[in-house]
């Protein structure tokens, strides 16, 4: 078992971000550093073929650049990059492997849906809030992919990855991304992610006191537009988000096009495109869940990483 600092560097579609993390005395997954830049390396990911594009490439080996040294003071016993649905299903994802490799000299671990899965699950229960609940769901959402997890007694029981991302669907499904979303739109987004989470293994089949956790960087962005009204930083902003306020969010941005959605307090605007669509989308699987609201967490895939590699001999 590492008693040291593991550093872990998350490539994910729509933003890469890092974790440096150690082992309390105590056992426990301690973060020490997190930050989350936006790459967008993802674009295209909805195209029959996926192929990552020349900036989106060039966008994401700048940031992984980035991360690794903001995470090089504290001298990593060892780091980790991960890579999920955009380079998992790219065409070309072993070329952009290899440039990383060449300029950082590092090596990427590209995750299976199944073990994005079941590392989501894993850092989700790091999180010291959680540590009560022995019966939930744990939804991921991220640009390329959704994850879906039900726990009984703190214990995966199903697990499923869906190409539901919200870079992936508006890409798919609206035509002009700087227009407001339109209601079609908004429709064919709402029942593809019901149609696919609907015929999917996975059943909502917990009682009803299960709670709804999310994680990813929507649910931390609504959070922040919270905040950011009533003046308070993300920190001091009620971790549950109601389904109410989702809508109310939505009926919001949704009327507004793309400039005047980057101007919204909160909202960090290389986010403001496909956010619109990961709304629709938390909001129907919410519905479908029957739940009011969800538990937001930031212990996500980076602590899973970490915590399995701090757990290696």
């Amino acid at each position: 078992m590492s008693s040291g600092n593991i550093a872990v560097i998350d490539i994910g579609s729509n933003s890469i971000k890092t974790l440096v993390a150690t082992r309390s005395p105590e056992g426990k997954v301690i973060g020490l550093k997190t930050q989350t830049l936006d790459a967008r390396i993802s674009r295209g990911i909805s195209q029959r073929l996926p192929r990552l594009d020349e900036a989106g490439m060039t966008a994401g080996i700048s940031a992984i650049e980035a991360l690794l040294a903001e995470t090089a003071p504290f001298s990593p016993d060892k780091t980790i990059l991960v890579a999920t649905s955009a380079v998992r299903d790219a065409v070309n994802g072993h070329e952009f492997r290899e440039r990383v490799r060449t300029v950082t000299g590092h090596a990427i671990r590209i995750l299976t849906g199944e073990e994005e899965a079941s590392l989501i699950g894993a850092g989700l229960t790091c999180d010291p809030a959680l540590e009560h609940l022995r019966d939930f769901y744990v939804v991921d959402l991220g640009g390329g992919s959704l994850e879906a997890l039900a726990f009984r007694d703190r214990r995966i029981f199903q697990a499923v990855s869906l190409p539901l991302g919200c870079v992936r669907l508006t890409e798919r499904f609206i035509a002009d991304s700087r227009a407001a979303l339109t209601a079609a739109a908004r429709g064919e987004i709402d029942q593809c992610v019901r149609t696919a989470l609907g015929t999917s293994p996975f059943t909502f089949s917990l009682p009803a006191s299960a709670l709804l956790v999310g994680t990813g960087g929507t649910i931390t962005t609504v959070r922040a537009i919270i905040g950011a009204a009533a003046g308070m930083a993300l920190e001091e902003v009620a971790p549950i988000v109601t389904v109410t306020q989702l809508r109310d969010q939505l009926a919001t941005l949704a009327a507004l096009a793309l400039p005047e959605r980057q101007q919204i307090n909160g909202l960090p605007p290389a986010r403001a495109d496909v956010f619109p669509t990961a709304l629709v989308t938390l909001i129907a699987v919410a519905e479908m869940a029957d739940r009011p609201a969800w538990h937001h967490s930031m212990f996500n895939l980076r602590y899973g990483v970490a915590a399995q590699a701090l757990n290696a001999p």
